[in-house]
């Protein structure tokens, strides 16, 4: 056995000094050597490929606390934007059964929702994408490596399989894109032996059954928004404010709405214990935060949504020298994505300051690729990246909230242009429109540049995606109203906004 070690060792210092000599040649195995394949190391990976350079890919996701596991395409394409999005409009078709009755279809009763046949479906979109992805890193020569990812030095990357077997590669340039995953409270008892989280929700092979939420963020709001829309016995436990980074008028619209939809909120609360209890049922206990009193119910399932960590810590970066956020664990990076090493970049969730959203890490791996590959000198633009949450009823937003707005340009100097409009499909169908709500915030002097739209209704994602291009452009107050709207469509109401929150008078919208 000794003798076997020494051997082992010996042939490590072998592959060490083989790794020296590569590196004093100026030759490495790859140019690029990407830890991660979710959106943005993915992106970064072909469109390198694309422009001449040798690339691979290591990707490997660590099961989560109850043993989900997926794979190639990170968060976004397994336990994020894909299947949520889908598991959103079974929710939404939930409605239109609905509000189809009113429209003279005639529907028989009861109707019921099945969760394997959903989830079931959705898993399988999923799965292909899996297999979509490799197949085009594959038709692109990207190298894929089923491996965990962490770094030996500024050149060298070491991977590891499921099974324990090693491997080390040298590469000129080092990408990292492995993104976060979400948190489970330390404080609670109890919480990770019997609480899921987003990681684990989508692949459920059986309905959670009546469902905690805990956390408003928007991860929280949506998932409890799709399993009240699919029947479920859904509540979410708030222990601040909801939707904490977006416009807080809006958030009120948003869980105002979702309220009046069936979701139960517990405002101020929170959870301190949860035991199973011999019926198979979760017993939560909690605290309200402001009277400091105790409550407790059962549920069947209960998800956490109180935050996602990012996934640096097997990485070896302190040893390297890339340098963290002390506060968050993220990986400090300059407008180049280059990290305190200068052959080692970041991209994506993990890096500090970045928005978490998968068209931002996209579309910064590719301008990386093209810096790297190319003499483009392109840099991401991280200004009036719009977003959207797929609640009950659809929030997005672009640009700054009015709070941020007042914070960065003084309450005097801005305003705020709003409606309260009713959508045309909600008028026979006869649902409640009191929160479908649209704001402009603008420059109070000039040409009132607009300095954020926000829209809650039907498509809101749909919506501002296009009125993003103007903010983009340097859009203006003038330039919205002298852009003719779609009749009849939600959409054309941000073309009409006339009236000011200064003012004090009635921004509800009558007539067509």
């Amino acid at each position: 056995m000794a003798a076997f070690c020494r051997g082992r060792h010996r042939l490590k210092s072998i592959s060490g000094l083989q790794t020296s000599i590569r590196q004093l040649s100026g030759k490495f195995d790859y140019d690029v050597v990407v830890i991660g394949g979710g959106s943005g190391g993915l992106a970064f990976s072909k469109e390198a490929a694309q422009l001449g350079k040798k690339v691979a890919v290591l990707d490997y996701v660590e099961p989560s606390a109850k043993g989900t596991k997926w794979g190639l395409g990170g968060t976004c394409v397994n336990v994020g934007c894909i299947p949520k999005k889908l598991m959103h409009q079974a929710a939404l078709l939930g409605t239109a059964i609905k509000d189809a009755q009113k429209y003279g279809w005639t529907i028989p009763s009861p109707v019921s929702h099945d969760w394997a046949t959903m989830a079931a479906a959705v898993q399988g979109h999923v799965k292909s994408l899996n297999w979509g992805h490799r197949v085009q890193l594959q038709d692109k020569k990207v190298k894929y490596l089923n491996m965990k990812g962490s770094l030996v030095d500024e050149h060298t990357v070491k991977g590891v399989t499921a099974r324990g077997k090693e491997m080390t590669v040298t590469t000129r340039n080092i990408v990292i894109a492995t993104g976060g995953r979400p948190k489970h409270p330390t404080h609670v008892i109890g919480a990770v032996e019997h609480g899921i989280t987003s990681d684990d929700i989508f692949w459920l092979k059986e309905s959670p059954g009546k469902t905690l939420v805990v956390g408003a963020s928007y991860v929280g709001l949506e998932c409890a928004g799709f399993l009240t829309g699919i029947g479920l016995d859904t509540t979410i436990m708030v222990r601040s404010i909801a939707l904490r980074g977006f416009d807080q008028q809006m958030s009120g619209m948003v869980t105002d709405y979702m309220e009046a939809y069936g979701t139960k909120f517990a405002w101020k609360c929170s959870p301190t214990k949860v035991e199973r209890l011999p019926s198979g049922s979760l017993q939560v206990t909690w605290v309200n935060n402001s009277t400091k009193q105790e409550g407790r119910d059962t549920f069947d399932s209960v998800l956490w949504a109180v935050g996602r960590a990012p996934e640096a810590k097997q990485l070896n970066l302190e040893k390297v020298g890339v340098r963290l956020d002390e506060e968050t664990g993220k990986i400090v990076v300059g407008p180049d994505e280059v990290t305190s090493v200068p052959s080692i970049y970041s991209i994506g969730d993990i890096s500090q300051g970045r928005p978490e959203l998968t068209p931002t890490a996209i579309q910064a791996g590719r301008l990386l690729a093209r810096r790297l590959a190319t003499d483009s000198k392109e840099l991401m633009n991280y200004d009036n990246v719009a977003t959207a949450v797929f609640t009950p009823l659809e929030y997005a937003c672009v640009g700054l909230s009015e709070e941020d707005a007042e914070k960065k340009h003084g309450k005097d100097s801005i305003e705020v242009l709003h409606a309260f409009y009713k959508p045309l499909e909600f008028t026979v169908a006869e649902r409640d429109a009191s929160q479908c709500y649209i704001k402009a915030v603008c420059l109070r002097g000039g040409d009132q540049r607009i300095l954020g739209l926000h829209f809650t209704g039907p498509s809101a994602g749909e919506v501002i995606q296009g009125f993003a291009l103007g903010l983009q452009c340097g859009a203006t107050y003038t330039h919205l109203l002298n852009t003719v709207g779609i009749h009849p469509t939600c959409a054309e109401e941000l073309t009409k906004l006339n009236v000011t929150k200064r003012s004090g008078l009635d921004a509800t919208v009558t007539g067509c």
